[in-house]
């Protein structure tokens, strides 16, 4: 007979074991998912992990009184170092030797036939460890780390998920997070349209068709407006209020005289907030010589958050850069050729 009871209390402590492992390995908000969406298992299962912490409170409660429950009778009958001995090794084979990650069948269906139980339990004990938990938590705060100590590890997880074979997350979202994450890294420099490439506006010139095809073909929708030499600049012209505009009038009637600046070194996120704040959404980019070398406008940054070129019905070239680059080679050519051309002797014929 006392061998019977201790074979009871050692498969109650396996069980309670069982049980605190599969309920701790079932995600909670895949469960809610799954029982919302009919399936059986999910629902029964659900009635308890609806507590949370409460649940593992009990399980682990469980769990503590059947293994000492069974020492007290195996020290009791026989000697203290076998019930040492014989509570170690059921110790042992619920927590090491049983499968460590993922819930078994066997624990899963165990776990669906207590939830009824536990749920019952869990409705007049769950209050009280409620009160308790929010005590400690408010004199007594425990943190626990995630595991994440920078963005490299998120991103990480990121990669995983993206391979995982019930993902639900699509690729896309996935791929604009990661972006969302690393935009910040780079600095206004990275992504500014050069001011080689940049089509500005004199403030005196005259609205009329030629203007607006010249500006249409430029495939810009805001232009810098200068007055007198280009670095003067004072204005902001968008390509929407001159389509509105009428006829003969100046440019700078119906520029937005406002002129906001940043500087080539703040980054994406800075610009952006700066962006939001002001909602101007052209920036005239200067360097440490307060020198004018660019444009950025929120459609460039959020181009690095969600990791597309974003092009509009004004835009001619998709990368604003790389015309910059064609155009500086193209250049530098011609510079040489000229020199070549004024450095070829001339014959002299008598």
């Amino acid at each position: 007979m006392e061998f019977v009871i201790g074979i009871l209390l050692a498969g109650a402590t396996l069980l309670a074991i069982s049980l605190q492992r599969t309920y701790s390995n079932v995600p909670g908000k895949e469960l809610k998912r799954r029982a919302r969406a009919g399936d059986k298992l999910a629902q029964s299962l659900y009635k308890a992990v609806a507590y949370g912490h409460s649940l593992r409170t009990v399980l682990w409660f469980l769990v503590v009184i059947f293994a000492a429950s069974f020492f007290v009778y195996v020290s009791r009958s026989t000697a203290s170092w076998l019930g040492i001995l014989a509570s170690a090794f059921v110790i042992w084979v619920g927590f090491l030797w049983l499968p460590a990650q993922d819930a078994t069948k066997v624990g899963m269906w165990l776990a669906a036939r207590i939830a009824p139980i536990l749920a019952w339990m869990l409705q007049y004990v769950h209050p009280v460890i409620d009160v308790i938990t929010s005590f400690i938590r408010k004199h007594r705060p425990i943190r626990f780390h995630t595991g994440l100590y920078d963005k490299d590890d998120l991103l990480q997880i990121f990669e995983q998920q993206d391979v995982q074979a019930d993902n639900r997350v699509d690729s896309a979202s996935l791929e604009i997070a990661a972006h969302a994450l690393t935009f910040a890294d780079k600095n206004v420099e990275d992504i500014l349209t050069p001011r080689r490439v940049v089509r500005a506006v004199s403030a005196n010139e005259v609205v009329g068709p030629v203007l607006m095809t010249e500006l249409h073909a430029s495939g810009f929708s805001r232009f810098p407006v200068y007055e007198g030499k280009q670095d003067n600049l004072v204005g902001v012209l968008y390509l929407r209020d001159l389509v509105k505009a009428k006829s003969g009038g100046q440019i700078s009637k119906i520029m937005h005289a406002q002129v906001c600046y940043v500087h080539e070194d703040q980054n994406l996120h800075e610009a952006l907030q700066a962006i939001l704040k002001t909602h101007q959404h052209l920036y005239v980019v200067v360097n440490s010589f307060e020198e004018y070398v660019g444009v950025v406008t929120i459609e460039d940054i959020l181009e690095q958050i969600i990791g597309e070129q974003i092009v509009d019905e004004f835009d001619q070239y998709e990368d604003m850069r790389a015309v910059a680059n064609i155009q500086a080679q193209k250049d530098h050519t011609s510079h040489h050729l000229t020199e070549d051309v004024a450095e070829e002797p001339t014959e002299v014929i008598e």
